[in-house]
């Protein structure tokens, strides 16, 4: 198991180098001098180079390039030019609320698409099957700016029993968790009810049943198990899609979380703010699909045995 971990996070290391050159030249090449788009169209020459000389612009690509890594590697991930203040301590700031949002969407979905994905494969072709799956199949097709738009529009303002924006208490975090546990409920659906098919087909399931062994227990404790594993595999990939989707949610709800502050930075040409925010959500997404590599010796014993 220690040496499968090793081997993982040294996998990870060129995955967040690629990252950081993708972003770092997509920022950098981008037409226009950013110096002059953060001052304005009315600053002076004089201004702008000042600026570029402060900001290291003026310097060889390779070896900005060279120097953002080396920070990075040290923890390092620049200073906003807005707020002059760590890149890394902005992001830490703001991360407790997008977490949470994105592990309550994440249970959300796991919390109705397992159930819906096992009552379609165990009531397949008949009328419980159909309707689960159109639930799935419209929670996949919704866009997440109209779902959250129009749960507004229903539950604050036709209806105003939940708050719209920003960030207080539970209560706010009721859309937004909808939102974006929408179509990765859908997506879990779909692969719980497929899964499930396989599973129950398989010789080992008719041999329990032939033995007289509950229906029930058959399902629970010889086919769950072995349904969960491809279910964990699109969960850690939804929790890291659902960070990347955090960032039109938290806009629309107005919660301060890391998501909206990228699209802040964004639009205020904070260029240190988008590539350390963008390396770091790389490095969160690693780590979490780790996470998720490691539950699979846990849920599978068979899996287990070939990391020793």
């Amino acid at each position: 198991m220690l040496r499968y971990l090793v081997k993982r996070i040294l996998l990870l290391i060129p995955v967040l180098f690629g990252v950081a050159m993708l972003i770092f030249s997509i920022v950098h090449l981008a037409p226009g001098d950013p110096a002059q788009t953060m001052l304005g169209a009315n600053a002076t020459q004089e201004e702008i180079s000042a600026l570029r000389i402060s900001l290291g612009l003026e310097r060889p690509l390779y070896v900005q390039f060279a120097i953002f890594v080396g920070n990075a590697m040290r923890g390092d991930l620049g200073k906003s030019i807005i707020t002059n203040d760590s890149v890394l301590r902005e992001i830490f700031l703001r991360l407790p609320a997008t977490c949470t949002l994105a592990a309550l969407g994440l249970l959300f979905a796991l919390a109705l698409g397992i159930p819906l994905g096992m009552i379609a494969a165990i009531k397949q072709n008949t009328l419980a099957d159909a309707i689960c799956s159109f639930v799935a199949l419209a929670a996949f097709s919704i866009p997440n700016f109209w779902l959250a738009l129009m749960l507004m529009l229903l539950f604050s303002v036709m209806f105003p029993i939940l708050p719209s924006s920003g960030l207080g208490d539970w209560r706010n975090l009721l859309l937004p968790t909808v939102v974006v546990g929408g179509q990765f409920m859908a997506i879990i659906a779909r692969m719980t009810r497929s899964s499930m098919l396989e599973v129950i087909r398989q010789d080992y399931i008719k041999t329990a049943r032939a033995k007289g062994l509950p229906y029930k227990l058959v399902l629970m404790r010889h086919s769950f198990s072995n349904v969960l594993i491809p279910v964990i595999t699109i969960a850690g990939l939804s929790f890291g899609q659902a960070l990347g989707g955090i960032v039109i949610t938290e806009t629309v709800f107005s919660i301060p979380g890391t998501g909206r502050f990228l699209v802040d930075a964004i639009r205020a040409h904070d260029y240190p703010v988008v590539q350390g925010g963008i390396l770091f959500f790389a490095f969160f997404v690693g780590c979490v699909n780790l996470v998720v590599d490691m539950l699979y010796a846990f849920v599978d014993p068979r899996i287990k045995a070939q990391y020793r």
